[in-house]
Parts: structure tokens; sequence; C-alpha cells
């Protein structure tokens, strides 16, 4: 059975935490790696990185609200959350991820 982690609810999401989330060039190869809407295992998208700082990214994006992560098994399955963050923030993923 899969665990949700706790995120923050859309109309919590802040622009200040979702840009510093974005701001850092590990996360924001995570955020375009997720842009075409598939859900991936964190192994896959940051394979070279050590699991303890592959760790302190998931949680700022996580905790930022930019993806949403449940756990399946040892695996956390990762998707980006665009829905929300286009409702909130209309234009921003756009322009992270093509800019």
């Amino acid at each position: 059975m899969a665990e949700e982690l706790r995120l923050p609810a859309r109309e919590a999401l802040r622009i200040d935490e979702v840009l510093i989330a974005l701001g850092h060039p590990v996360r924001l190869r995570v955020v375009r790696t997720l842009a075409d809407g598939r859900e991936m295992a964190c192994r896959d998208i940051l394979p070279d990185m050590t699991k303890s700082s592959a760790s302190h990214h998931w949680k700022v994006l996580r905790e930022s609200g930019v993806i949403h992560q449940r756990r399946e098994g040892r695996c956390l399955r990762t998707t980006l959350r665009r829905d929300d963050l286009d409702a909130r923030f209309p234009g921003l993923l756009d322009a992270v991820v093509n800019g």
C-alpha cells in the first residue's frame, strides 16, 4: 500500500518558497525532468547523487509544494505538482522549464 507524504495544500503554496526551491541547479534539473508529467522513482531522477544529498533536495521541493511524493515500499515515487503550481502562479513552471 502506498503511503502519502505530507505536502502543503494548493492554497498554502508561497511564491518565495517555490522560487527558493527552484533556485538550485539540482532541483531545477528535477523539475525539468518531471515536466512531461511522468511519475518517476527518486533514484531514477538523481542516480548520481548520494542519498543524503538527494534527500535534502527532495525535502525542499516537497515542502515548498513543487513536487508530490508517495512511498511505495522502499521507493519514493515523485511527480511535479504542475496543476497546483499553474493555478497559483500561472506561467511560472513554463518559464522555468523552457527558460
